[in-house]
This record gives structure tokens, sequence and C-alpha cells, in this order.
């Protein structure tokens, strides 16, 4: 695997989940960042089951910890609600509000794409994360893949041509 610690780009995505108990869905968070190989990193997973103010504090510890360039989070679900407990958190933080206008399957093929041309590494292990990548299945899924959502969002920004359905070569 090349080196990623040279990095001209890092985000924080996230797929905030409406809801904390223990059958809701999981908030996406993933950490992301562009290498001057102009490969994407897949830093960190940071998922997790918990209420707003909860993952809010770990969105912006990450933002922190790997020096992100800024968050991202899709807000179909929360609107302004995400960037407002951002905001509570630390009102400092660089924020982009997401829309996501297709579906998943149509979110995710270029991202696919880069993947299978070799372009996205993975610096270690993320077992759920890769579990969802394995069995996403476009309209056939019983509990939503938020954490697969964050990576499409992440890597899209990092890596794909805002407004078009092209990479970016570098």
């Amino acid at each position: 695997m090349p080196e990623y610690r040279d990095l001209t780009r890092v985000v924080v995505a996230i797929d905030p989940a409406v809801s904390a108990g223990p059958n809701s869905d999981e908030t996406g968070i993933v950490v992301c960042g562009l290498g001057v190989d102009a490969c994407g990193y897949v830093l960190d997973d940071l998922s997790c089951r918990l209420s707003p103010e909860a993952w809010a504090t770990r969105v912006v510890n990450a933002y922190y910890e790997y020096q992100a360039d800024r968050v991202l989070a899709e807000v179909n679900n929360g609107g302004d609600l995400v960037q407002a407990v951002l905001r509570t958190v630390d009102p400092r933080v660089p924020y982009k509000a997401i829309h996501a206008a297709r579906g998943k399957y149509l979110r995710a093929e270029p991202v696919s794409s880069l993947y299978a041309q070799g372009r996205v590494f993975h610096i270690r292990r993320f077992p759920e994360l890769e579990e969802q990548m394995c069995t996403f299945v476009p309209g056939s899924f019983d509990r939503s893949p938020d954490r697969l959502d964050a990576l499409v969002y992440a890597l899209t920004e990092l890596m794909v041509v805002p407004g078009k359905r092209k990479l970016h070569a570098y």
C-alpha cells in the first residue's frame, strides 16, 4: 500500500441517524483523505449508535485528530438540525451539507469504480464497514448501510468531479 501520510485533503463524513435507540440505524462516520498520489485513503470508521450530542462530539474530535479540512453531512433526514448539533459542540468546524438526490447505487457507482481501479486503500481493517461494502444489494437491505453511505460521501467529495460523474485525473 502506498504511503498515506502525505494527504492533500481530509474530510469527516456523516450519515446521521434520526434516533439513538438500540434498534436504531447507526450514525455513519467515516474519515477519508486524498493522497498526493491521487489515491483515496480510508483513515477511520467511527460509526456509532449514540445521541446527537455524542456523535457530534465524536465527529468534532475526529476533525481535530485527523486535521481534517471539513465535515460533510447528509441532511435529507436531519436538515438544519445536523449543522445545529455540530455547532453546539464547536461552531468553528467547517461544514458542508450534502443532499442525497440520487439512489444509493447511483451515488456509490463512481466510488466503486475508484476501488476497481486500485485507487482507494484502507489503512487497516474496518470489519463492519467492509461487511456493508460487500453485502450491499441495491433495493434489498434490512438496515441502512450508514457506514457505506458516509464512505461514499467522503470519497465523492475528495475524488469525484462535482456536478459530473467523472473522476479527478491527477
